[in-house]
């Protein structure tokens, strides 16, 4: 007998898997043999096989098997409702449970199930916990059921899903099966669901399934609400190789895992628990209510059931790194793991009595409560601390979940005073900054291990290791880091040690890289469509004299003035809003939708760009408008201005605004670069030098996916294709430490700083005792003066560098490793207080700025610039080693490099460039007079110019001078190849040659 490789074939093998019993091609049954998977979630009892007879088209139920579990969970209800009859009384309870469905989703009637009458009707049994034996007991009362070929549709018979799973008779999920062996792919099956999948059949509106599910041999979709042809499908796979896909399953077909380890009795009811809901939000647009249901990514679900277990089994005090890719989901992930990490239980009682999120992003307090709200009352759950003294009521009122942001961190654990020694915590931390290594990690810890300054008669010694102890990660306090960057010092905290020969490396936890995110399609590549810009500028001397200026500042600070300039940024601006209008409108991006963000230098550029882009707007008589975003207040040119007085609303009001027409462009002074999420943003036009860790967060606010999102642009006047590569590289697959700080560093940084001798050890024991026991000022200060007066003394100007450096060096270090070294060291910690209040006082070099004066004596030629070819950039396929935390220190002066005005000017001149013409005096003069008076004599601009508006006239302007400049091919090639293949100098050419011969007419 051959192997069966049809669909029917891959269909019979999964429910043999699921049910423990030989199923045939025919759908026959035999054996009696049940699984007995040592993975978690697997047991207690398998799938039942389902007739497709028993279906209930009408009311989208098994009703065998829901009598089957009604009869046996609740037998009085069979004769109240009449079950086992077609009557009037049975048609009014599945007309009720029908509509319940409807109304809350089948998700919640499982959870909460449905009151009918004077009866409160179950139709689930959830997880039992551990030795509650009756609870496991109505655990095995549910009937998990998977129906093959099942008909759906009471209109058309002729269409059966391949396989529909059901709980005590009530559908949860569909399954289109196809087979990679017979050259058909899972991208059939998406297909399938789109085309032949009525969303309009009972079975597939909204929330009545939990989860449709398109399958191969090799990869896994699914999607929670069918739309026909809009239906979005998400991947649910393991990943390969950092990438996309499955690996090889040498115990069978790479997508067993699905059937297998998530949809088993056990797992699947954990996911209708803790995981799958319907989520309600406004939409700004319309202003109404709108309902998603949410079903985890594979690696949402494996990274925080991974979590817990670990948890589980070790109890509080571990340190975890989570990368995930940015836009891949982090917030629910974090939802989910808080809400379960407060409920976690193991043979010692609750792993944690309080779980901490620090976050940055005020969305997450809100998708927390959305998520617990179906679990627990919210109130006596969730609290939000924002003001000083909210940590410590919270954990003294007994809230389970408290969430709280980076910034508010330090004011609200400086109030805290009690002692939570004998509490257990969990914190999450949200895209984790190398600064939980630091002072805000310090002031958390003490603050949860209520480690004050204690009683009046510690001694100095008592007190400093006082201080060293609550810089250590507790031992009573888990953290669990999630990020999609994470910088070396995140990697030596919280990643996981692993030895590679004679090194010790850090990897994550857990990873969901950007490549696996890019390939599977659920964010989208933000470097696929990368178009550099490049600017080129002439500037010229406008002072007789030729002074000289230190030519490395000087050349910054033209840089700075000609990209700030008026001219500059509103040329820019144009080419921002007109790509916007011909290639993103035009082309229908984002189904029409789509947004822009303009990423500026500072607050300065942002107001500019705000101003120039809305003349422009207006100009073009575009319908659309733009929003400016910065923080406080700020002058511009004389007048105090801020979002609200610039935009009209509130900055509250931003996000949603955005979302609504005529808003389009989102001008950007560093906020919205990091963690917001607009699925509409598609372009981004970027005037702000980037690398490392901010090119990727800035650049992945383009990534986030949406069903009529299809790509993404990003235009890039700043930076080059090389820096944005290696930015990218680091993040791309898993981010690895590629070795540990050396804490010998900080002996070897200790001696150098001491043999500058601007202190001594007697200053040093002096001023600490004298600070720790909190004496004024005017104890302290002399001190520390003293020692200032020597460095101003005996140093150098290199030494005084040297000094400086060294002793940043040394604190910077100190406070990151005094968090994970296993020892103290009452030297080092004494040193570190010192020089943290020594640095303040010490006075910066003295160096004189010679590139003073350079804007006075210089003024702008000409701007142009030129858009680059449109290039993928492609990323490395290794997994990134960055090296740990540097621990150098001290350095010298760097002398000025003198040079002449002109030599700055034609170096400059020469490295930004312009264009260079063979024959400038004739190009000068055809550009000047003999292309306008030609332009001018054509008879339809002039009739345009007499008889109608501007725009027209411009119209007829621009047919004309090309027809001048086709002229013009025989004899002045150079010309014409530069305006018909460089859109930047024809548009400066348009421009002057209209101004002139429009002006010109207007005059006459």
């Amino acid at each position: 007998m051959t192997t069966d490789t049809s669909e029917k074939g891959l269909e019979a093998h999964i429910v043999t898997d699921m049910t423990g019993h030989q199923i045939t091609a025919s759908g026959a049954l035999t054996g009696d043999g049940f699984s007995d998977d040592p993975e978690p979630f697997v047991g207690l009892h398998n799938w039942l096989l389902g007739d497709r007879l028993d279906y209930d088209r009408a009311w989208t139920v098994d009703l065998f098997q829901l009598r089957a579990f009604i009869s046996v969970t609740q037998p009085r209800l069979v004769e109240a409702f009449d079950l086992d009859n077609d009557s009037p009384a049975r048609q009014k309870f599945l007309a009720r449970l029908q509509g319940e469905i409807g109304k809350r989703g089948v998700i919640d009637v499982l959870r909460r199930g449905v009151k009918h009458g004077a009866h409160d009707v179950d139709f689930f049994f959830g997880t039992p916990s551990p030795g509650n034996l009756k609870a496991t007991q109505r655990f095995a009362l549910n009937r998990f059921s998977v129906t093959r070929q099942l008909r759906f549709s009471r209109d058309d018979t002729a269409h059966a899903l391949d396989l529909a799973l059901f709980i005590n008779g009530l559908p949860i999920a569909t399954f289109e099966l196809k087979n990679s062996l017979t050259k058909q792919t899972v991208e059939d099956a998406v297909e399938q669901y789109k085309r032949d999948r009525d969303p309009r059949e009972k079975l597939f509106e909204f929330g009545r399934c939990i989860v449709h599910f398109a399958v191969d041999d090799a990869q896994v979709k699914f999607c929670t609400h069918l739309k026909g042809k809009t239906s979005w499908f998400l991947p649910f796979n393991k990943g390969w190789n950092d990438g996309a896909g499955n690996p090889p399953n040498p115990a069978g077909i790479k997508t067993d895992y699905l059937w297998k380890h998530i949809l088993t009795p056990l797992s699947l009811t954990d996911i209708i628990e803790n995981y799958a809901q319907v989520v309600e939000r406004k939409d700004p647009k319309t202003n109404r209510t709108k309902r998603d249901q949410l079903f985890p990514r594979f690696h949402q679900l494996d990274v925080v059931r991974k979590l817990l277990a670990d948890a589980r089994e070790k109890g509080a005090g571990r340190r975890i790194l989570i990368q995930h890719s940015a836009g891949s989901g982090k917030s629910n992930s974090i939802a989910w793991l808080a809400h379960q990490l407060v409920r976690l239980a193991y043979s010692a009682g609750q792993v944690f009595d309080s779980v901490i999120v620090v976050t940055d992003r005020r969305i997450l307090d809100q998708q927390i409560r959305d998520t617990i709200k179906q679990f627990a009352q919210v109130g006596a759950t969730v609290g939000h601390a924002e003001r000083s003294g909210d940590l410590r009521r919270f954990i003294a009122d007994g809230k389970k979940i408290i969430i709280t942001t980076v910034q508010k961190f330090p004011f609200i654990l400086n109030d805290i005073g009690e002692q939570h020694k004998d509490r257990r915590f969990g914190i999450i931390i949200d895209e984790a900054h190398s600064s939980q290594g630091g002072k805000a990690a310090a002031a958390l810890n003490a603050a949860l291990s209520g480690a004050e300054d204690g009683e009046e008669d510690e001694t100095v010694e008592d007190k400093i290791n006082a201080i060293m102890e609550s810089r250590k990660m507790l031992p009573n306090a888990s953290y669990f880091a999630f990020t999609a960057t994470p910088k070396n010092k995140t990697l030596e905290i919280f990643g996981e040690p692993f030895p590679e020969g004679d090194v010790v490396k850090h990897r994550p936890f857990h990873s969901y890289t950007m490549k696996q995110a890019v390939q599977e399609g659920f964010i989208l590549d933000v470097l696929r469509y990368y178009t550099p810009v490049n600017s080129y500028y002439r500037l010229v001397k406008t002072v007789d004299a030729d002074p000289e200026f230190d030519s490395k500042r000087a050349t910054k600070k033209l840089r700075r003035y000609v990209e700030s300039n008026d001219h500059a940024i509103r040329l820019k601006a144009e080419i921002m809003v007109d790509h916007f209008h011909e290639q993103v409108l035009t082309l229908n991006k984002v189904g029409g939708q789509a947004r822009a963000m303009v990423v500026t230098s500072g607050i300065e550029r942002a107001i500019q760009y705000y101003q120039a882009i809305s003349g422009y707007l207006i100009e073009r008589k575009s319908p659309y408008r733009a929003i400016v975003a910065f923080s406080g207040e700020h002058e511009f040119r004389g007048m105090k201005v801020t979002e609200t007085t610039l935009n009209g609303f509130t900055s509250k009001d931003i996000v949603d605004r955005i979302e609504t027409d005529p808003y389009r462009f989102l001008i950007c002074a560093d906020k919205f670069q990091t963690g917001y999420d607009q699925p509409l943003l598609h372009s981004m036009y970027v005037d702000k030098a980037l690398s490392g860790i901010k090119a990727v967060q800035t650049l992945s606010r383009l990534n986030r996916a949406h069903p009529q999102k299809h790509d993404a642009f990003v235009l890039d006047f700043m930076n080059d294709t090389e820096t944005i590569r290696a930015s990218f590289d680091r993040f791309y697959r898993t981010t690895i430490l590629s070795d540990e700080t050396d804490p010998n560093r900080l002996h070897d940084l200790k001696a150098a700083l001491d043999d500058h001798q601007i202190y001594d050890h007697s200053q040093i024991e002096n001023f600490v005792s004298l600070y720790l026991s909190g004496a004024g000022r005017e104890h302290l200060d002399p001190i520390l003066d003293a020692c200032v007066a020597t460095y101003d003394e005996i140093l150098g100007e290199d030494s005084q560098i040297d000094f400086k450096g060294r002793a940043k060096a040394f604190t910077r270090t100190y406070a990151f490793l005094s968090s994970i070294l296993p020892y103290t060291n009452a030297d080092w910690e004494k040193l570190s207080i010192f020089l943290n209040f020594l640095l303040p006082k010490l006075p910066a070099p003295r160096e004189e700025d010679l590139s003073n004066g350079i804007l006075e004596a210089i003024d702008m030629d000409s701007y142009r610039v030129e858009k680059q070819a449109m290039q993928r950039v492609q990323l490395s396929d290794q997994n990134a080693e960055i090296d740990p935390v540097p621990t150098e220190g001290g350095g010298h002066k760097i002398e000025p490099e003198l040079d002449r005005l002109s030599s700055i000017l034609r170096s400059f001149n020469d490295l930004f460039g312009n264009i260079t013409w063979a024959d400038t005096d004739r190009i000068r003069r055809l550009i000047a007079t003999e292309i306008p008076d030609k332009v001018a004599a054509n008879a339809s601009y002039q009739n345009a110019k007499q008889n109608s508006d501007r725009q027209n006239a411009r119209i007829e302007h621009d047919k004309a001078l090309s027809g001048v400049i086709i002229s013009l091919m025989k004899d002045d090639t150079e010309l014409f190849k530069q305006f018909s293949d460089n859109p930047e100098f024809r548009r400066w050419l348009a421009d002057t040659v209209f101004a002139d011969t429009y002006n010109r007419s207007a005059a006459l």
